[in-house]
């Protein structure tokens, strides 16, 4: 172990000197006292620092008057940050660092046990200077265990007491392992001293018993804690517990919106309970029989309820009344009433005639509606509603208003919607719910008029039939109409669905070319007229003609060219224009070839190119070629013309 020692700084005599240095340097002061927490880590100083013009040389640490050191630091030959630890394995061994900064030094202890307890002594070699020597005395605090709280059976309590009731008696122990020196233990509630006083148990064990008596609703949620402490180097040791209590209601309110009511409106009655715990559950009585609340929230020992009723007639002179009570505790229970005055306005049921199916109304049936109005005084005024906008008796159009009937003669399929019936007295006025009305029709087309589908030689077109009607079309038949004669066109040529038809139509010759008609059939009849699709030979378009320049700057142009042969189908223009760089800008025209450009460079030489397009193609292009625009700065004695024809 000191084969370091004998060899090095002092070898043998060196040996029996630092033994002599032991007992002869015992202090250069007074004992330094420290305090360390068992586990944790503790610095123990020493004064390193030199005299004047002297230089450290050796540390030594010692414990008690054991002449043999525990610790050196050997600073001999080289730098101080390049010295040379050794610990005694025996006793600290990787758990002591001796550092020289801050100032004083100081030896660094981890993990501190108890058997380091005890008197220490560092001695400080210098070259020139005599040895000095400190003494420092290093206490070991042996922190207790947590606290163990147990109730007045002796059994483990967790986290939380309860739940109790108001009033109930309360016995706890507190018992602390452990702890050097031995731990004062203490009860408080919310961080306020409750009691000191703890009885000392064999096996180095302390407890504290206390006594709550007659607990009280404001000790709800209170943290009782029990804490152990004997070393202000630590936190104390404690163990909380929260106090949890059933309490009874104390009160309950039941409050009504207004007084009187009018039947056929909507009311939120609320009920509100405070004091329970558990919240209370809030019940709603009405007429004496139990109804479900519409809403119900809680916070705190706070319930509210709120029962959304549409008062009506039968409710005028009943009892509405809401009772709260704590579903732990039975008997805790409370209840509050009112007797409720109900003026009722018109109640209003719209019905479609009894001798009506609603599913089997179609286009051209009489139909009618009777519009059912409970009231108190009677009804003054009634009204009708079709889709939100008024109907009046029109006899005329087919819609007449006849008391409390509605009848429509003739309907159509703009018929179909939404039809309400509202009617007034001098309490107010209500509208009847939403009465659906369903009308069915035959199909027809969704697209007016004809459309125009082009097509070449040798080409298959995809031609869709869209129709509207209800119930859904049960079938679709094509014709094809060409010089006068009619063909049925073959069902394996197109496929269909309850709205749609799709033909697939291969023009092979001119005979192709001519109309085509397609029908649809669903439960109520026949479409009455047919979807037209004009099929006419198409082909690219021609090329453009007379392309001309106007309006020229030394920044813009316009470029006015006149249309050729669409084709057969709706074409649309574009002009590219080219320079030395590639092409540069692309603008599209949709209904004539003309074109604005500006933001040009003036005096830089390019090409336009400019061709119609359709569903078949594009038309050959035509070329404007070298076009200058000149800068007015230059134009020396240069003459302009007002427009340029490309060729």
């Amino acid at each position: 172990m000191l084969g370091w020692w004998c060899g090095g700084y002092f070898g043998a005599a060196a040996l029996h000197r630092t033994r002599h240095f032991a007992h002869r340097y015992n202090s250069s002061g007074p004992a330094a006292s420290v305090e360390a927490v068992e586990g944790r880590s503790v610095a123990l100083p020493c004064n390193v620092t030199p005299p004047r013009h002297d230089k450290l040389y050796m540390v030594f640490w010692f414990r008690d008057d054991q002449g043999f050191p525990l610790y050196s630091f050997d600073v001999r030959g080289r730098p101080l940050s390049q010295a040379s630890h050794w610990s005694s394995p025996d006793t600290f061994g990787p758990r002591a660092f001796f550092r020289t900064t801050p100032s004083p030094a100081e030896l660094v202890l981890e993990d501190v046990r108890l058997r380091d307890e005890g008197a220490y002594r560092c001695r400080v070699d210098f070259r020139h200077a005599p040895t000095r020597s400190y003494t420092v005395q290093l206490t070991v605090v042996v922190l207790p265990e947590r606290p163990l709280l147990l109730d007045r059976w002796g059994r483990p309590i967790n986290s939380t007491l309860g739940p109790l009731q108001e009033g109930d008696h309360v016995y706890l122990t507190c018992r602390v392992v452990g702890g050097k020196p031995e731990p004062a233990v203490r009860w408080l509630l919310e961080g306020r001293v409750l009691d000191e006083e703890s009885e000392q148990r064999s096996g180095h064990v302390v407890d504290n018993r206390l006594a709550l008596r007659g607990v009280s609703r404001r000790l709800l949620g209170a943290a009782l804690t029990c804490r152990a402490s004997n070393t202000a180097l630590a936190d104390p040791r404690q163990t909380s517990v929260t106090l949890d209590l059933l309490l009874s209601p104390l009160w309950v309110r039941l409050t009504v919106p207004r007084d009187p009511l009018e039947a056929g409106r909507r009311y939120t009655l609320r009920c509100e309970a405070a004091g329970s715990r558990p919240p209370a559950t809030i019940s709603w009585f009405r007429a004496g029989r139990h109804v479900a609340t519409s809403q119900e929230r809680s916070g705190g020992n706070v319930s509210l309820s709120e029962l959304t009723l549409r008062a009506g007639p039968e409710d005028d002179g009943g009892q509405v009344a809401c009772r709260a009570h704590n579903p732990r505790l039975p008997a805790a229970r409370l209840e509050d009433a009112r007797t409720l005055s109900v003026l009722y306005a018109p109640m209003v049921t719209l019905r479609l005639g009894p001798t009506l199916s609603a599913d089997d109304v179609k286009e051209g049936d009489d139909v009618y509606f009777e519009c059912h109005v409970a009231a108190n005084p009677r009804w003054t005024r009634l009204h009708w509603l079709h889709d939100g906008s008024p109907l009046e008796h029109r006899p005329a159009s087919g819609v007449i208003v006849s008391n409390q009937s509605l009848a429509l003669q003739r309907v159509r399929r703009q018929s179909a919607g939404r039809y309400v019936c509202a009617a007034a007295n001098t309490q107010g006025e209500a509208a009847s719910q939403e009465l659906h009305f369903r009308v069915k029709y035959a199909p027809y087309c969704e697209e007016e008029g004809e459309s125009v589908v082009g097509a070449t030689r040798q080409e298959t077109l995809e031609v869709w039939c869209r129709v509207s009607c209800d119930p859904p079309a049960l079938a679709f038949h094509w014709q094809f109409n060409s010089s006068g004669e009619t063909a049925e066109v073959a069902a394996a040529r197109f496929s269909s669905n309850g709205s749609a038809s799709l033909l697939r139509y291969t023009v092979r010759s001119e005979l192709d070319y001519g109309t085509l008609l397609c029908w649809a059939r669903n439960a109520v009849g026949a479409q009455a007229r047919p979807c037209v699709f004009q099929v006419v030979a198409a082909g690219r378009p021609f090329p453009v003609r007379n392309c001309s320049l106007w309006n020229q700057t030394s920044s813009s142009v316009e470029v006015v060219c006149q249309a050729g042969f669409d084709g057969g189908l709706a074409q649309h223009f574009v002009l590219v224009l080219h320079s030395a760089r590639g092409a540069r800008l692309n603008l599209t025209a949709a209904t004539a070839p003309r074109f604005a450009l500006a933001g040009l460079q003036p005096d830089q030489p390019f090409w336009l190119t400019v061709f119609a397009v359709n569903a078949k193609g594009r038309s050959p292009p035509v070329l404007i070629e070298e076009i200058t625009l000149r800068d007015p700065e230059r134009r020396t004695g240069e003459s302009s013309s007002s427009n340029r024809t490309a060729k």
